[in-house]
């Protein structure tokens, strides 16, 4: 008996170790967890192949189990899930925690000031009683002096370490107490997803704007991203350190001479004499703070300051503290005397805003350094495989060119042209215009003749003005200047424009290149297509290559100017190609007022290319306007020109008639989106033909109903704007295409119809309805035709379509409908793409 006992002891065991060797739970060796990782590293799912192979190359694991090698992979995966995720929240919470505390110093701050407001309320009202009107406190006079430091105390260490310490004091006096009373920056409400908290002066001596945010980068990189502000604030031509010395503390004091250019070519640029303190406070925190030191002729050249007005910076700067698990809190403070009185009076509203401040520096930088931050964790993808350095370094090329075009510096040997008939454009030429860059140096026989002009616009907004050029380029370009700028930049020879004449065919390709964080700003290439008149040139390119910078198209943003640059550019693409720009720029004059509003009506402009014949009635139009964008702006508009030296008076004549013919293109595209034009006069009749966007939309929804029989918005009782709401955000792709031409062209989408081609509401319309099927999606929408215009729809299987990239998009089923008009005319096809994902 104790034998049979023992053998079932023995069958038992062996049993329960074969469980284990089976079973899920089984000890690996430290060699064999080694092999695992190194398959698990390039192969995180490999297949039963892959597995089978592995454990007869690797002979250590050949005791193993090939299902026990698929649960260590499955585990692997899991566990590496787990960990990422981990690492997220923890990060997540790390950045939940900074901003908690943030939020909890602004609002002790602004309760600070709450009770600083009560104080002098009641001293105010006590004084009121006590005091006759006529009697002045000296106080007061007091603190609206700018101080000012001599050059004695500029000449001496002592004395320039007394000025930053005591420029350090004042300025985080104001980066975290009460020295101003900031409020709130009319637009940019803090939350969750805001860049930072931004608040702009009020009531205080000059222009001040205060910005505090949390950036996932070390304090010492972006006080050196900070302290580099050529590379981000876009109004500065120039920083040159003219004295760097220690001080007696481990800080840095600098003597700083900076120069900025003028927004417009009505007033003179602004020049800084400034000294700069870098230090560590005793809690870790790195300052960068910077002030003004009197005396004109302090540091820079008298010859090259003369072409400057003199401006101060009161103190200002950055205070960079450290978080807990990395990244940093930061505070800006950009506090400026622009010396408004300078300037013609209607210009003044852009030296006296603390809002044009904000967005112009303090805004500006802390986008940058948040930009900067993403690219580095690799969050930011570009297009054409560029790094994002070289396409930041194009952004800046653009508007560097175009700043030196309109500003026209002596020193960078520009000089006014007296020009017969030139009276309302300025006419500038550059004789040593070197375009270097590297391997694609480009230098002119000639030089470079530059034709800028600035204008006063009434009731137009900047961001839909800007908007309209952008996406109607043949409403005010001429495709032969265009042309002949791309042809000066190529290494062959040029000639004056006319001489190969060709026909632009109206198709412009705008493929995007990357944009900022927010979306304020976008570089992008254009594409403008041509056909060669003459039948020598007929298998030769006469495509153009625009490199174009377009910003501020967004109306809800308060206080930013619009801007459109562009400059021809080879199709090849290259890093260190020549760059030429040209452009326009429009600086709202007036504070905006009235409430925010929603985006989508930004819809109301697609149609502006009729509407400069045909006036679109909507009263709701204007009101938006009118509610929406400053009354009074400065548009400045500068065209540069190559030429060689015995063509200049040639280049010139015809640079100012094409100069002459876009202002009076400007102009009429500005009536055209000028509240005025906007509303109809009475008893009009809107054109049923050129529908707004909520007209379109009403349609649509109304012929799905009619035809399919159900219902194609699922919220009741929509109306007016509420459906082209509804519709734009409709989870699926709906396109609509014009019958019109011979060929079916798109003239609307929705956004999932935008994202599901890769496509802009530009671009749309050059894309013809046969590009987007493959062939057997042509076949069954062709197979169709005919019940679509019998019943008015059809539905067509799942297929695959493609979009704009080339991307494969299969759908589970579209639906096509005929959209008709209030006349019951046809007015276009709508399909809708249920179900679409990229393959």
């Amino acid at each position: 008996m104790a034998m049979v006992a023992q053998q079932h002891r023995e069958s038992s065991s062996g049993s329960m170790n074969k469980h284990l060797d089976c079973g899920k739970y089984v000890r690996y060796t430290a060699e064999q967890v080694e092999a695992l990782e190194r398959v698990y590293a390039e192969c995180p799912k490999p297949s039963s192949l892959r597995r089978q192979q592995l454990i007869r190359e690797c002979p250590i694991l050949s005791n193993i189990e090939p299902k026990q090698i698929k649960v260590w992979f499955q585990n692997r995966r899991c566990r590496e899930k787990q960990r990422k995720e981990s690492t997220g929240l923890q990060s997540v919470n790390r950045k939940l925690t900074a901003m908690n505390k943030l939020l909890m110093e602004e609002n002790d701050r602004l309760q600070k000031q709450v009770s600083q407001l009560i104080s002098e309320n009641g001293y105010m009202h006590q004084q009121l009683q006590t005091t006759s009107v006529g009697t002045t406190d000296p106080s007061c006079e007091s603190a609206v002096t700018a101080p000012q430091h001599s050059l004695r105390d500029a000449n001496n260490p002592a004395g320039l370490l007394s000025i930053a310490e005591e420029t350090l004091a004042e300025f985080l006096s104001k980066a975290t107490g009460t020295a101003v009373n900031w409020v709130q920056m009319p637009g940019m409400k803090p939350g969750p997803d805001s860049v930072g908290i931004f608040a702009i002066s009020h009531r205080c001596l000059g222009v001040a704007a205060r910005a505090c945010g949390l950036v996932s980068l070390e304090p010492p990189k972006i006080a050196e991203i900070l302290k580099d502000r050529n590379t981000w604030f876009r109004d500065c031509r120039n920083l040159e350190i003219f004295t760097m010395f220690q001080a007696g503390n481990g800080g840095t004091i600098e003597l700083l001479y900076t120069q900025t250019y003028a927004p417009t070519i009505l007033a003179p640029a602004r020049d800084f004499w400034t000294l700069r303190y870098t230090t560590t406070l005793e809690n870790g925190s790195l300052v960068v703070c910077e002030r003004s030191l009197s005396g004109t002729g302090a540091g820079p050249n008298p010859a090259a300051a003369s072409q400057f007005v003199r401006a101060d910076i009161l103190p200002s700067g950055y205070l960079i503290r450290p978080c807990d698990g990395g990244g940093s809190i930061i505070h800006i403070v950009d506090h400026l005397n622009l010396g408004a009185w300078s300037v013609p009076e209607v210009l003044r509203p852009l030296y006296e805003s603390s809002k044009v401040v904000a967005q112009k520096m303090t805004i500006a930088a802390l986008r940058y350094i948040r930009q900067i931050a993403q690219e580095t964790s690799g969050e930011v993808v570009y297009g054409l495989g560029r790094q994002p350095a070289v396409l930041r370094t194009f952004s800046q090329r653009l508007i560097r060119g175009f700043n030196d075009a309109i500003n026209g510096f002596s020193d960078d040997s520009w000089s006014i042209l007296n020009f017969d008939g030139a009276e309302d454009v300025v006419v500038a030429v550059n004789s040593s215009k070197n375009l270097s860059t590297g391997t694609n140096a480009v230098s002119f026989l000639g030089g470079i003749l530059c034709v800028k002009a600035s204008m006063l616009l009434q009731n137009v907004p900047p961001g839909v003005l800007i908007r309209f050029l952008r996406e109607h380029r043949s409403e005010w370009a001429d495709f032969n200047v265009d042309a002949y700028s791309a042809a000066a930049l190529k290494a062959s020879s040029y000639s004056y424009p006319g001489m190969r004449p060709t026909r632009f065919t109206g198709s412009q390709i705008i493929m995007p290149l990357g944009h900022t964080i927010e979306h304020e700003e976008m570089l992008e290439m254009i594409r403008l297509e041509g056909d060669p008149l003459s039948h020598e040139d007929a298998y030769i390119s006469r495509d153009i290559h625009l490199l174009q910078m377009c910003s501020g198209v967004d109306e809800n943003t308060v206080g930013a100017c619009s801007e459109l640059v562009f400059a021809p550019i080879d199709e090849m693409f290259p890093d260190d190609a020549p760059l030429l720009p040209s452009g326009f720029r429009v600086n709202p004059l007036d504070p905006k007022s009235g409430d925010l509003q929603d985006p989508l009506t930004s819809f109301k402009t697609l149609d502006l290319t009729s509407s400069l014949e045909v006036r679109p009635a909507a009263n709701h139009a204007a009101g938006y306007a009118a509610s929406s964008f400053s009354a009074r702006s400065v548009l400045t508009l500068a065209f540069q020109f190559p030429f060689e030296r015995n063509l200049q008076e040639s280049v010139a004549t015809f640079a100012c008639q094409y100069v002459r013919s876009v202002i009076s293109s400007v102009q009429r595209v500005s009536m055209a989106i000028s509240p005025s034009s906007l509303s109809p006069a009475i008893g009009q009749k809107p054109s049923i033909r050129s529908p707004e966007a909520v007209t379109l939309a009403h349609w649509i929804c109304q012929s799905y109903s009619y035809h399919v029989g159900a219902e194609l918005l699922r919220t009741d009782s929509l109306s007016g704007e509420l459906i082209l709401k509804t519709l734009w955000h409709h989870q699926d792709a709906i396109l609509c295409c014009s019958l019109k031409q011979a060929l079916p062209v798109l003239t609307f989408a929705n956004q999932a119809g935008l994202d599901m081609l890769e496509t802009t509401l530009v671009a749309l319309q050059d894309i013809t309805l046969d590009k987007i099927f493959d062939d057997s999606g042509r076949k069954a929408m062709f197979s169709e035709f005919a019940k679509i215009t019998q019943q008015g729809f059809s539905y067509l299987p799942g297929g695959i379509c493609l979009s704009t990239m080339g991307r494969h998009v299969s759908y589970e089923q579209a639906i096509v409908w005929k959209v008709a008009a209030e006349d019951n005319a046809v007015h276009c096809l709508a399909f809708a793409f249920v179900n679409w994902s990229f393959v």
